[in-house]
Formats: structure tokens, sequence, C-alpha cells
């Protein structure tokens, strides 16, 4: 597409579930991102507005209800709070915090559900879906749970296998529960309404395959390949009692879906923040860009863009920069299992350091592809760049102006050769810095604003002032005139990424907040004017602090380890009697030789010396076991049981074993060496 002017800025940013607290996986797919561009766009002077707010319909917010004796209403209310308050306190600069349980969501989501069922804009489906009778409910797919075809796990949700991660339909699921209720479900006929996407396909293709070129390649990927798969209506109206009722009369007990509900939140936002709110949406002088997480990628590039056009009214978004996964410690971030860095404990944990947060994760940010946070990166950032490069130079510039002209700032004289070097090196910054955030490319632009603060760091290294100071006090006050108006240049283009520090330069500085124009100005402030006192703007972070942050995953680790064996537990077998248990033959027998079968993956072909006989037995066990680290050990052996050939082997007997959660396998023995023959019973 060619350069657009707009004249105004309409930023969202994707609402957070309020059945839970944010995490740093959050913070670095969407909402950092999406603070640095409205703080640029606001430092610029441009006319923005940035609009969030919790998400408080849909199923895991009835799951989290349930799970916890409570209503839906007390759920939303609690994390709305929370959410809220963290985003606050790490500086998120949203014009409004919203929420979809507001009465003008309600009326707004109905009003634009009504206005496309009357002009027919939805088809009427009734189809067979789950049921539970004992629960006298249909079952949204969270609800229905079994064994996953893909893995065989169980626990299975009706959407996705969080042990593999295939998504899943609930038809797919073998042997299939209730979550409410646990009877088997039954299928029943219920009715729907669905906003025909395939009818959108051509507009779709045109708008983002032939328009939309430079969106980000994940972007433009994943749309591309939903398109070529051949889109299908999608239900906009769902069976639950938690959520917006749906619209029209003798419909009870049917709401609208979370992502036909969800989106038009922006829209009321808007509407809760200004009067002028139609200016942000129906203007093509408008600039839309939603930031999001690549799992909201069909909803807010295919499905909200064709609500949009059905609408009619409204306009659609530019740009749609989403980023992909932040993983832990090299494990996929996981509420369930609390696997995660919960922002508002963080900010408990760590007060003052909001902006070191901001800054790893920006520095860090997976904008191309899944990216992982370690504490030890954490430490090494804020310690090696900003302590020893941003803060140091800070620090040296304010203190040796106290030091030597008691705050006063000194005039510049004449330049040196150096000097203008360096001058003209800091022009070159911004256009790039610009053109970094302009395209998203947030961890680049990063990059660019610490660059000031390298070059000013270098600067004074090279022109040691210190020194310089004994022999040549005048050339002592321009280096230090230089340095100053580069600690002013860092504050501007370091405010979008940690607002915080900028804040707190200034005002070291004693100046007040500077404009995105002034970026590159050598004459930011006057000579003689007098500065604050200078403070460290980061301190060093210990290695006993990064220490308990890892020993507190490790015991989640281990408790998420044993709850998981736990559910592995299968159920009970059948009775038997204690003649049929003592028909069973198990005796102590050590392993004497062990080999692969040829052209088997699984099989091990073993000597075992039962103390009655030396025997074959063929085992499944190759891909735990290799021949060598058996041969010698004592194991227990169901003697008795019936020879069976194995690829023409003649195996007779069993070893036993026990499979551990995650599907390992041990061999039972004694619990000390004895006599091969004891008999086990």
């Amino acid at each position: 597409m060619s350069e657009k002017k707009f004249k105004r800025y309409l930023i969202t940013s994707a609402l957070p579930y309020a059945n839970g607290p944010v995490h740093i996986g959050h913070l670095a797919g969407v909402y950092v991102p999406s603070d640095i561009y409205a703080r640029y766009q606001r430092l610029k002077g441009n006319d923005v507005i940035s609009v969030c707010g919790s998400d408080e319909h849909g199923v895991p917010i009835t799951i989290k209800a349930r799970n916890e004796g409570i209503t839906p209403q007390q759920v939303v209310d609690r994390y709305h709070a929370i959410i809220k308050d963290a985003f606050q306190r790490l500086g998120m600069s949203f014009d409004i915090y919203s929420r979809t349980s507001s009465p003008t969501h309600r009326e707004t989501a109905s009003v634009f559900f009504r206005k496309l069922y009357d002009e027919g804009k939805f088809i009427e489906q009734t189809s067979e879906q789950f049921y539970d009778e004992e629960a006298k409910t249909f079952l949204a797919d969270r609800y229905i749970v079994g064994t996953c075809p893909r893995c065989q796990s169980e626990g299975a949700y009706g959407d996705q296998c969080e042990k593999c991660g295939s998504t899943l339909s609930p038809d797919e699921l073998i042997n299939p529960k209730s979550k409410l209720s646990g009877a088997v479900p039954v299928k029943k006929a219920t009715k729907h309404w669905y906003l025909p996407l395939d009818q959108y396909d051509p507009f779709l293709r045109e708008w983002i395959l032939e328009g939309h070129k430079e969106w980000k390649s994940n972007v433009y990927g994943q749309c591309k390949s939903w398109l070529d798969t051949g889109l299908q209506p999608r239900a906009v109206s769902r069976d639950l009692d938690w959520g917006i009722p749906v619209p029209v009369e003798g419909e009870e007990g049917k709401v609208l879906y979370v992502w036909f509900d969800a989106p038009i939140g922006y829209i009321s936002a808007t509407k809760d923040l200004t009067p002028d709110w139609e200016k942000y949406w129906k203007s093509e002088d408008t600039k839309m860009v939603h930031f999001i997480g690549k799992d909201n990628i069909v909803f807010h590039c295919i499905v909200f863009p064709s609500m949009l056009k059905a609408h009619g009214d409204y306009i659609l978004p530019e740009n749609v920069p989403a980023n992909e996964f932040l993983n832990l410690e090299g494990d996929k971030i996981s509420t369930s299992k609390n696997w995660a860095v919960w922002l508002h404990e963080y900010l408990d944990e760590f007060p003052g350091k909001e902006d070191v947060l901001r800054y790893v994760l920006c520095a860090n940010a997976p904008e191309t592809k899944d990216n992982d946070f370690t504490w030890k990166d954490y430490q090494a950032r804020n310690n090696n760049e900003l302590v020893a490069i941003l803060g140091n130079f800070v620090n040296r510039a304010l203190v040796l102006t106290q030091k030597y002209y008691s705050g006063a700032v000194p005039a510049a004289g004449a330049l040196t050769e150096y000097d203008c070097a360096t001058i003209e090196e800091l022009s070159g910054i911004k256009a790039s810095l610009e053109a970094n955030i302009e395209a998203y490319r947030f961890r680049e632009a990063l990059k660019d604003a610490m660059n000031f603060a390298r070059i000013g760091n270098k600067y004074l290294a090279d022109t040691e002032p210190w020194k310089v100071v004994k022999t040549d006090p005048e050339r002592v006050k321009t280096i230090l005139n230089i340095a100053l108006q580069i600690t002013a240049n860092v504050a501007i283009a370091i405010e979008p990424f940690m607002p915080f520090s900028a804040e707190k330069i200034n005002k070291m500085l004693n100046i007040n907040k500077l404009g995105w124009e002034q970026l590159g100005s050598m004459d930011l402030i006057a000579a003689d004017h007098v500065i604050g006192k200078p403070e460290l703007l980061f301190e060093k972070i210990e290695d006993d602090v990064i220490e308990a942050q890892l020993k507190r995953l490790a015991d989640i680790k281990a408790a998420n380890a044993a709850a998981a064996a736990a559910e592995h537990v299968t159920e009970q077998k059948e009775e038997i009697s204690f003649d049929d248990f003592q028909k069973m033959d198990i005796r102590v027998s050590t392993i004497l030789e062990a080999e692969k079968v040829a052209k088997t993956k699984k099989l091990l072909k073993l000597t075992v010396d039962t103390g009655i006989d030396k025997r074959t037995i063929v085992s499944g066990i190759a891909e735990h076991f290799t021949p060598e680290e058996l041969i010698g050990r004592q194991v227990l052996v169901l003697v008795n049981l019936a020879p069976r050939e194995l690829k023409g082997i003649e195996s007779r007997g069993m070893i036993l074993m026990a499979e551990d959660a995650s599907g390992k396998l041990e061999l039972l023995a004694p619990g000390k060496k004895t006599n091969n023959g004891a008999i086990v019973g």
C-alpha cells in the first residue's frame, strides 16, 4: 500500500480474559508493544487513543467460577481489578481500560448483532451438539473431556489436548464425558446463528492478500492459509447462561459467542471514553491498529473485519502486528500449571523495576518466532545493559556536572572534530528509530534508543573529563554540555520503552517532558540551567535474587510432576479372587544376556535366570533401556505366563514394570539383592 497520512490513531490491545492474572507472555506478545507504539505516537503530537479492557464472557470464566464455587460475576470482578491495577503499575498508558460486562458494551454488542440479524447477514442452522442430561445443559467444548485421539492421554478437552497441543473437536474424543457431572453426553439438536465467512472470501482476499502485503509475515501467512483452506460459516451464538443474551425474542438460554462479543468491546470502550467515538471508528482519516498474540490472528484479521464489513459503518484495521509466543525457562507458559511469571506478583517482588521488565520483554520479544524468557537473561540485561550502559552514562554526566559546576549547565565552547563526529552519529539514529517503530520492529527500535546512551557512554569514556579537568577545564565545559544534551535526548528516545526511567531523567535534569520533534537536537538544555540531584537509574540484581526465582519455578515443576503422576493412575481393574492371585508365580530373576531383536524398534531378547531355569523372554522395552544396562539387573518375572511367539522367538514369561506419568518405564525389582527364584506374593 502507498503511504497515507492519518489525522488520528486508534490503538487496540487484545482484551485479556478475566479468569486469571496477566503474565509475561501476554506482556511480550501484546501489551508492551502496544504501549510503545501509543506512547511514540503521542510524543509526536498525534491524536491518539489506546483502548483495552477485560474480556469477561466465555467458557473459561464459567469453568473458573464452577471450580471455585462462586458466580462468574465474582470471578470477573476479582480479576478485572487485579489486571487493571497491574497494568497501571507497569505504566500501560491506556486511555481507558474497560470491561465487557459494562452496560455500554451490552447495548453496543446487542445493537450490532441486531443490525446484522435484521439485515439477513446471518444464516440460521440447527445442529447436533453434546448435551449433559444430568446437568440439563448443552456443553461447550471445554466442558467435554476424554482421551486424546492423537496421543492417547486422558483429560483432553473438546477443543484441545494440552498434552500434545492438538486442536480437536468434541466428536474426536475417545470416551467423552461431561466435565460438569461426569455423565456421558448425548447429542441433541440446537439452533444457532452463523456468520457466513465464506461469503466474505472475495473481500478478504482483496483486502488482505492484495491490499496489505506489508503486514508481518506470520500474520499474512496465517491469513492466506485460512483463506486457501476455505472459510466456513462461524457461529455467533452459544448455549450458555453467562454472556450477553441473544437479542431475539423467544431465544432464552442463548448468548453471543465470545468471539463475536469480545472485539466489539473495542467499540464500546471508545464510547465510554469519548462522545466523539465515531470519528475514531467511522472516519477513513483514522488509522486503526490491533495489537494481538498469534492465537488471535484469525479473529482480528478474518472474523472481526468480516463483522465490520457486514455492518457497513466501520473502518477496518490498517495493521494487525501479532507477535509469537514467549516461553519461560524453555517450557511453554501454562496458566493451568502456574508455569508463568505473573505481572502483579513481579511488581510486588521487584518494586521500582517496572522498566527492567519492560526493557527485557521488548529486547527479547517474540516478534518473528517463539522466544524464551529466562531469569539469567533478565539479570544479565539489567546488569550489563541498563546499569552498565544507560544508567552509567546518565549518572556520570549528572554527577560530574554537580561536582565541577554545582549543577549549573556549562556553556559549550569550540567543538573538536571528535565532538562533531559524535553529534553526526547521534543525528542519524532518529530516522532508524522512527522507521523501526512505524514498522512494528520494536526490538530494533529499542536498540536504536539505547544507542543514544551507548554513544554517550563512549563519548565520556573517550574524552575523559575527570582527567582533562586538571589540564584544560574549559574543554570539560564543552564535554559536559554535550553529555547533558545527549542525556536529554536519551530521555526522549527511551520514553516509549521505559517511561519511568525517562521521567526520572527529566526530573534529575530539572526539565519538563520533551516532544519527539526535539529528538536529535543538541540545544535542549540552556547554559546555566541548574539540574537536580543525581540518583541511580538502575541497581544491580544479585545472584541470590535470581536463584530465589529459579527455586520457585523448580518447586512449581515438581508439584506439577506430582500432580501429573496422580492423574496418570488408571482405574482399578475388575476384582479377582485370592485363588486367582495365587495362580500367579512371580519370582526374583537376573538378566544374563540382552540383545535387540532384528528389524524391530521396541523388542529386546533377554536370557533370564529365574532360579528354576534359564529361559528366553522377549520384552518391548528397547526404547527405554539399552541391552548393556540390563545385564546383571535383578527383576521380577511372571514365570507361569503361557509361552508366546514374537518375531519367531518363543517368549516364556513377562518382566514386571511400572510406567510413570511421563510414560517412562521402571523395572520392578527387590529392595535388595536376593537369590534367584525367590517367590513374590
